[in-house]
Formats: C-alpha cells, sequence, structure tokens
C-alpha cells in the first residue's frame, strides 16, 4: 500500500490513475476497504468509489466482494459497498444487481439509519443504470414506513428518497403515487423533508 494512503491529505486521483495500471494496488486498495485504521479505509473507499465511477469496468470483476460486504456488521464497510455496487450498476453487464436486488433493498431496514439514507441517496443513479427496475425500486422507497426506523428518523430518509426521484421522475409510471408521498411531506418534522418536498412539487407539478 502507498504510505500516503494513511494521512488525510492523500492525491485520491494519483492513486486511482496509479491502480488502473497496478493490479497489486487495486487488490491492495479491496482490502484496505476492511482495515480497522480510519483514515487508510478512508482513502480506500474514495479512491474506490472513484474507479466505479470512471473506470467501473476496473472493478466489476471484483462484483462479489462488494456483495459480501453488504453484509457486514461494519455500518461503514457497508456505506462503501453500497455507493460503489449503485456505481457499478452501469457497467453491469451480467445482471448481477438483479440477483443482489432484495438484499440491497433490504438495508433501508438497516439498524442505521445512514445505510437507509445510502440506500435511498443511490437510488435515482441505479434506476439510471437500470430503467427496467424502476417500479421495484420507487415501491421500495415509498414503503420507507414499513420499516423499523423511528417516524424522525424515518422523515430523514424521505427526504433523500424525494431526491432520488426527482432524478428519475419523468420516467417513473406510479407517478400519482409519488406525488402523493412528496405532498405528505410539506408536513413533515424534517426541514430538509420540507424543503425537498416543496422544491420537487414546484418542478413537477
Amino acid at each position: 500500500m502507498l504510505p500516503e494512503m494513511s494521512h488525510k491529505d492523500a492525491d485520491i486521483q494519483r492513486v486511482a490513475d496509479k491502480a488502473l495500471a497496478d493490479n497489486n494496488l487495486l487488490l491492495e486498495l479491496l482490502a484496505g476497504l476492511q482495515v480497522k485504521q480510519e483514515t487508510l479505509r478512508y482513502n480506500c473507499s474514495k479512491v474506490l468509489t472513484l474507479l466505479s465511477q470512471k473506470h467501473g469496468e476496473v472493478l466489476y470483476p471484483h462484483w462479489g466482494y462488494f456483495a459480501v460486504m453488504l453484509g457486514s456488521t461494519n455500518t461503514y464497510w457497508k456505506l462503501s459497498a453500497i455507493l460503489i455496487i449503485a456505481n457499478l450498476t452501469r457497467v453491469d453487464t451480467d445482471n448481477k444487481f438483479e440477483t443482489l436486488f432484495d438484499n440491497y433493498y433490504a438495508l433501508l431496514d438497516d439498524k442505521s439509519m445512514i445505510t437507509a439514507i445510502y440506500i435511498a441517496s443511490n437510488s435515482g443513479k441505479i434506476v439510471k443504470s437500470k430503467p427496467h427496475l424502476e417500479a421495484a425500486i420507487t415501491n421500495r422507497l415509498l414503503d420507507i414506513n414499513q420499516t423499523h426506523h423511528t417516524s424522525d428518523r424515518k422523515d430523514l430518509i424521505k427526504a433523500n428518497i424525494i431526491e432520488a426521484l426527482d432524478e428519475y421522475y419523468k420516467q417513473a409510471n406510479a407517478k400519482e403515487r409519488i406525488i402523493a408521498f412528496v405532498e405528505q411531506q410539506l408536513n413533515s418534522s424534517s426541514p430538509k423533508a420540507r424543503k425537498t418536498a416543496t422544491r420537487f412539487l414546484q418542478k413537477w407539478q
């Protein structure tokens, strides 16, 4: 592993570029996603997230590694997997996400509210990559009240759900149900949810 990866000011772009030509470094970065040293883990996550955005084909062969991380008891490891997998749906030529779909969206009911927020926040890009999953994803998002989270935490998650819905509303099938969901958040306990709902309705109604 490059020594600089243990420092907060690591040059993420330079390391990402180097990893493209150095498979051993790439494997070290993958292993680094699950180390206990937080700065190192975080920098590895940033490099791999960047690669998943711009060079997903390099990480796609390691899909199974990220899929296993979804089941981790460590929330930080899980969050990295959620984000990277969402980015990799763009290059998912073997439809691996379809097999993973239930496990991925089950995390809306994860013990951590942050995990649910990550799932919601990354749903827009998944719909853009896999439009045939739009209806199923929308149903999962709109059913957030079925999760165990407290009402105030659900309201925070809903703000991120609205932002995701905004990304693909034009191609959504259940537009009336979406509008009804968003309208309900005008009276949310979360200022962010109220503001996001207002902005959404001004744009789409």
